[in-house]
């Protein structure tokens, strides 16, 4: 019960932090990645604590794979993965006013869809974004954020090393 609490306590704190204020426009470049940086990393590795597995770091070279992936998809917005090397999740919203933090907070929420036990997701339902930010080996994540063009919404990637999801092996 108490780690439920925690979790969605610190679940709660990124969703209220899911956009950056006009007031904060004005930080630096640097600043502003760091921010980024926490609202991507604060819903998994609260996710990461509650199964008490060691926190992911950032990775810049995973950050810049997942830029330039980005950067491949801004004119269509299309979740197709990039097939690299790297584990990989993928979000896509409608509009511009996605957060990193809510990108990750829904792949944590396929937690629910997530049988131990069974190794596998509930029927006609995903958990393997889940599973990758849980994975017990992975350490290093970097992701990125864009909007695509023609207003076709918010494309987000977050790449995992190692990665995880081998079929017939648990996440932790």
């Amino acid at each position: 019960m108490t780690h439920s609490l925690a979790y969605l306590a610190t679940i709660s704190f990124f969703l209220l932090v899911l956009t950056v204020p006009p007031a904060a426009q004005a930080i630096s470049t640097k600043k502003r990645a760091i921010l980024t940086q926490q609202l991507f990393l604060g819903p998994q590795n609260a996710a990461r604590s509650l199964l008490r597995l060691r926190p992911l770091v950032w990775d810049p070279k995973l950050a810049r794979y997942a830029r330039w992936y980005a950067n491949q998809r801004r004119s269509d917005c299309a979740l197709e993965h990039s097939n690299g090397p790297y584990g990989e999740n993928l979000f896509w919203g409608s509009g511009t006013g996605w957060s990193p933090a809510q990108a990750a907070a829904d792949w944590v929420s396929e937690k629910k869809y997530y049988n131990y036990g069974a190794n596998s997701c509930a029927a006609g339902q995903m958990c393997g974004h889940y599973t990758q930010v849980v994975w017990k080996n992975t350490r290093r994540v970097g992701c990125a954020k864009i909007n695509c063009n023609g207003g076709k919404g918010v494309f987000m990637t977050c790449n995992y090393d190692p990665p995880g999801n081998y079929i017939g092996e648990r996440p932790y």
